[in-house]
């Protein structure tokens, strides 16, 4: 629920009938359907009834964990939606945070924003807890014997290059990772160098060398 402003734009009907001026709340009827405002400039005291904001429902299919389920959230209709935004989807099973992945208009047509009352459907994924995909190389950097993992933490488990992460029986040494096309704030979509890092659930994948059999190289 909006809060309360304590001034608004409006009409003075005593001193600018056809101009907007600013008005200071005084006070507001139970369920905000009145205020009772003063003029800055005149000091005229009178009431007006706030514009209220029409919104509409959109449809939001949420990806989750390799499956996917429906809801739907209310907005403002004028409110743009893009791909990259992150919202919190409540509704009686979930309560997470998800990122918007695709936004569909009427006739399957994908765009990358619209404002809400142009949208059918947007698509979205989960981004509180994520899977990471990483692919693992020997240490003599062999791609033959290269395996693919999958960890599952918290969005905003951080990944650095050149750190060394450890998952149940599998411990490597992060050498690069890929960002997701709705990732925001990242120069670039490959990031290799030492120190370089980024949040799980922006990630597309990470690559990486076994340090797993670096623990039996001793025996």
């Amino acid at each position: 629920m909006s809060e309360t402003p304590d001034r608004v734009p409006t009409p003075c009907p005593s001193c600018s009938p056809d101009l907007e001026t600013v008005h200071e709340v005084l006070t507001v009827t139970e369920g905000g359907g009145t205020y009772t405002i003063r003029c800055s400039d005149c000091g005229h005291v009178h009431k007006v009834q706030p514009e209220t904001e029409r919104e509409v429902t959109i449809d939001v299919v949420v990806s989750q964990g390799g499956e996917s389920f429906t809801a739907n959230v209310t907005a403002p209709e004028d409110e743009t939606v893009e791909v990259g935004d992150e919202f919190i989807l409540e509704t009686e099973e979930v309560l997470s945070t998800v990122r918007v992945t695709s936004v569909e208009l009427d006739g399957q047509q994908r765009v990358e924003e619209a404002p809400a009352d142009e949208i059918e459907t947007v698509w979205s994924r989960e981004v509180d807890n994520v899977a990471v995909n990483v692919t693992v190389h020997p240490q003599d950097g062999s791609r033959d014997d290269s395996r693919s993992i999958t960890v599952h933490v918290p969005g905003d488990y951080e990944f650095e290059v050149g750190a060394v992460e450890e998952f149940g029986d599998d411990e490597f040494e992060i050498d690069a990772f890929v960002v997701r096309d709705d990732a925001d704030g990242y120069r670039r979509d490959r990031f290799e160098m030492e120190g370089d890092t980024a949040f799980a659930k922006d990630l597309k994948r990470v690559y990486a060398y076994d340090e797993t059999t670096s623990a039996w190289s001793a025996w």
